[in-house]
């Protein structure tokens, strides 16, 4: 179907399928197994659906110590294993293999501690980003990462991606809110790295495990940093006649030293549809907007905004509308948190995830646009503008033959501009199968053998998230030299189906 392959099955796993769901039921019970083909579709993809395989099962566990149960039955059997937050993944984190066990995080739902004095709270990883704010926004504290999907994505995956949003210009990704995880290894082993604490004694295991993609093992619980919420916050909308001169503008302000606390691009497709689709009210004669919203006091809020609009007066916009009301401040940001579902209700698209220094987006921008006319096919941009964090949308018919195949190519072509220009291939998204093989256009042979050498010691024998990050060939050649002896062919690829 597609150019991205999967791992063939193992034959001797499917043969064993029976016994398999037995052992899986017996430890966390017939209503946690789901193995029946028809149900397990629901589980043969993540947000990336253009590509798809239904595991063998799935498992929802409901504890830590279930997780721990079923990674050892899988360790034992030799399974591959897929972790899974709530599937919003848009890169094919978690893209089943057909011989795989799909273990879902999402019955881990619950707040486990909350401190305000210490300005954190421990919660199952199971809970969707905006749960957690939700938790103690009665108290005046929020959690700051806010990743476009966060009424839906859970905080697994967000560790799992490093995941950002909007507000991560002023406050950082995941890994900048992150203190302590509780993780389950391969083996069945519970351990707890970080804590309730800002510097924990030892190596930064932290660092390795957030982001890195259900590679190590699967994240239960995590401790997250929590803040009060700012005074007070308003956003100003520009609107310009090119893409290049908002980008320009971008750079501009960030440069100045002010600190926005977001900064959101959108182009002229995008605003249309969002248009359409959200009636935020966008001045649609435009090509570009940006959302800027700075917080502070009613001092600093001023402040701030009259730096904005001096830079932005530069630039001659066509629209410059601050917000006087929370409702007007509503709308603005409505408009932004639909686009994704707006593109969606127009064109089949395939949503990337790049980073380039900012100093680079006017000439990014413009390079994208001569793309989509060498490709011959349209790309709507929202993304994170303050911190360089792209996402091109590239529009695509499924049902038209040959358009998926040239949606991917130019999807790296633009991959492979950010990596040129100095960024890199990812920013929140994750690598997933969508990049994995891109990896060689950001690392060398050398870094590559590195990062899978820690990979090597988390999960020696390759049974977790298999088939992601790391380009097919040095996975499979990974793998296939730890598998286990009579664990089925080790040889061929085939594509998801």
């Amino acid at each position: 179907m597609t150019a991205i392959a999967m791992p063939e099955a193992s034959s001797a796993i499917l043969a064993r399928k029976d016994e398999i769901v037995a052992r899986l039921i017996d430890a966390i019970g017939v209503d946690a197994v789901i193995h029946d083909p028809e149900e397990t579709l629901a589980y043969e993809c993540d947000a990336l659906v253009a590509y798809r395989c239904p595991p063998l099962a799935v498992c929802l566990p409901a504890s830590t110590g279930e997780v721990a149960k079923l990674l050892r039955i899988c360790n034992d059997l030799n399974l591959p294993v897929i972790p899974r937050g709530s599937g919003t993944s848009l890169a094919g984190g978690a893209l089943p293999t057909a011989d795989s066990i799909v273990i879902g995080v999402a019955r881990l739902n619950r707040v486990l501690e909350t401190d305000f004095e210490n300005r954190f709270m421990r919660v199952e990883a199971g809970m969707t980003n905006l749960a957690v704010s939700g938790a103690v926004a009665a108290h005046g504290f929020f959690y700051a990462p806010d990743p476009s999907s966060q009424l839906a994505c859970a905080i697994a995956g967000n560790v799992a991606m490093n995941s950002g949003g909007a507000h991560c210009l002023k406050y950082g990704v995941t890994t900048n809110n992150l203190l302590g995880v509780t993780l389950v290894t391969l083996e069945g082993e519970i351990v707890e790295v970080g804590g309730p604490h800002l510097d924990p004694a030892g190596y930064d295991l932290l660092g390795v495990i957030c982001g890195s993609e259900g590679q190590f093992g699967i994240v239960t619980e995590a401790v997250l940093k929590i803040l009060p919420k700012p005074e007070g916050a308003r956003p100003i909308l520009l609107g310009f006649d090119a893409n290049e001169i908002a980008g320009a503008c971008v750079a501009d302000i960030i440069r100045s030293g002010v600190l926005p606390v977001a900064m959101e691009f959108m182009d002229k497709p995008a605003i249309i549809a969002c248009e359409n689709f959200a009636k935020a009210g966008y001045p649609t004669d435009v090509e570009a907007l940006l959302i800027v919203e700075v917080e502070g006091s009613d001092a600093e809020i001023a402040e701030q905004l009259a730096k904005i609009r001096e830079i932005a007066a530069r630039h001659a916009p066509k629209v410059m509308r601050e917000s006087h009301s929370a409702v007007q401040s509503d709308l603005i940001w409505k408009g932004r948190k639909a686009a994704f579902g707006a593109m969606g209700q127009i064109a089949d698209y395939m949503c990337m995830d790049g980073t380039i220094p900012t100093s680079q987006l006017p000439f990014v921008l413009k390079r994208m646009g001569e793309m989509s006319a060498q490709y011959g096919l349209g790309v709507a941009n929202v993304f994170h503008a303050g911190d360089g964090n792209l996402h091109p949308l590239i529009l695509y018919d499924a049902n038209k033959p040959g358009d998926q195949e040239k949606c991917e190519e130019f999807g790296a072509a633009i991959l492979k501009l950010c990596v040129e220009v100095g960024g890199c291939l990812t920013g929140e998204h994750g690598v997933g199968v969508e990049k994995r093989d891109l990896m060689v256009h950001q690392f060398n042979e050398a870094d590559l053998e590195m990062q899978m050498r820690v990979k090597d010691v988390f999960d020696p024998k390759w049974l977790l998230n298999p088939a992601k990050v790391f380009p097919m060939a040095a996975s499979h050649s990974r793998r296939t030299a730890n598998r286990p002896a009579g664990n089925g062919p080790a040889g061929n690829h085939e594509k998801a189906a």
